[in-house]
């Protein structure tokens, strides 16, 4: 594989939207680590997999439920659970270098200690994040994780900004620790910060 780039980042900060604007950019292909996990569902085993199927059949009124039973820290555990099952999928992906010649891989089971393992002459890995508290509250009322905001209380709304919010402490920290490069979406000039980091 000539180019594997690796988006990873806490939920809302923009993964999708740069791995598209990539995608054109440099003309390959991308997929989402969400997409990745659906079609693993559908293939492995339940048993060997066990936080895969954590969420498979949850409903917005599940999730809600879930949401205000248990702490932002809690959420963060269990997503990241869920997130090394996914990843290995994902290496599935970047190994079968016979089938792609480049690829973008976005989604919040891009997680640092994982990518820190690959071999990064062979990858371009950056991680997304927003610290700006405000612009998460905003995006969260206005759209909300699941895109349907209206349907659930201000009070919900404000339990995903908390782990939205712990997700963002998560993954600056992990960076840092693996030295990994981060990207702040709120920098005036952040997709130059992008570039340089993919052409280096």
């Amino acid at each position: 594989m000539n180019k594997v780039i690796l988006i990873g980042g806490s939920p809302l900060a923009g993964k999708t939207t740069i791995a598209k604007k990539l995608s054109v950019q440099l003309k390959i292909p991308w997929i989402s680590t969400d997409t990745v996990r659906e079609q693993m569902r559908k293939i492995v085993r339940k048993k060997d997999y066990p936080f895969l199927f954590t969420f498979s059949n949850a409903t917005p009124k599940m999730a809600i439920s879930y949401l205000t039973k248990h702490t932002p820290k809690e959420i963060v555990k269990h997503q990241n659970e869920e997130s090394i099952n996914v990843w290995e999928g994902v290496k599935a992906f970047i190994e079968t270098d016979e089938e792609w010649e480049s690829l973008i891989i976005e989604g919040i089971a891009i997680l640092p200690k994982e990518v820190s393992k690959l071999d990064q002459k062979k990858v371009k890995a950056f991680f997304l994040i927003d610290e700006n508290i405000n612009n998460i509250r905003n995006k969260i009322y206005k759209r909300g994780l699941w895109d349907d905001a209206e349907k659930y209380s201000h009070q919900v709304k404000e339990k995903e900004i908390e782990w939205v919010w712990a997700f963002n402490k998560y993954i600056n920290y992990e960076a840092k620790k693996y030295k990994l490069p981060i990207v702040n979406t709120n920098h005036k000039d952040y997709f130059k910060e992008i570039k340089y980091i993919i052409k280096k």
